[in-house]
């Protein structure tokens, strides 16, 4: 269906066991609860956007996160969110199906979560760290890559911030696993050659 996206069936199959059940069910009740929002892959993370971003949830080695991207905005009659945390994990830390508030007060908070969105309410900008923000949109695949190849790391390093990012939304905009392998094998090739993304037009 239109709603799902299959990198997100990947990205849960590799999870760590303890959190496949944790992210499936996530999954099922932000569907469940607003069956408008659409799957996709930012930042190597699952996200459910529609009209832009309304929730995103992600697994790490020891617990899994879920949060809303206008966490601040929200009303929080059950206390649920922790208004400090970025918005990735703002439900706090994951590491069972016990950890997660009540299935109907989770609904509520995501249609509330996309009604922002449709009332068109937006959240202030946040202050940008162009260091940061480039060394945190890197992929792990992408970094093991550049770990693994010395030639492509000290070219890649060298590039424009928007040139890395030329490079890096490629990858994240390839429909499939296939997709994305075959693009990466390209890149290496290219950036070894200290080649940019759009090299050919220049």
């Amino acid at each position: 269906m239109e709603q799902y996206d299959s990198r997100v069936d990947v990205y849960i199959a590799k999870s760590a066991d303890f959190a496949k059940p944790i992210l499936t069910h996530l999954r099922n009740l932000v569907h469940l609860a607003a069956p408008e929002l659409k799957e996709t892959m930012k930042w190597s993370c699952p996200f459910f956007d529609h009209e832009g971003p309304v929730c995103q949830m992600a697994a790490f080695k020891q617990h899994c996160a879920f949060g809303f991207w206008k966490a601040a905005l929200m009303n929080d009659p059950n206390k649920i969110l922790n208004q400090e945390a970025d918005t990735a994990g703002s439900i706090g830390r994951i590491t069972s199906l016990a950890d997660l508030p009540d299935d109907q007060v989770l609904i509520q908070y995501i249609r509330h979560a996309l009604s922002l969105n449709v009332e068109g309410i937006k959240a202030a900008k946040r202050p940008k760290s162009p260091v940061v923000q480039t060394a945190a949109t890197i992929p792990a695949y992408f970094t093991e890559i550049l770990e693994q190849h010395p030639l492509v790391n000290e070219h890649f390093e060298k590039f424009s911030p928007s040139q890395k990012k030329e490079y890096l939304s490629w990858f994240e905009e390839a429909k499939t696993e296939a997709t994305r392998t075959k693009r990466l094998d390209t890149a290496i090739e290219w950036i070894s050659e200290g080649k940019i993304r759009h090299w050919k037009y220049k």
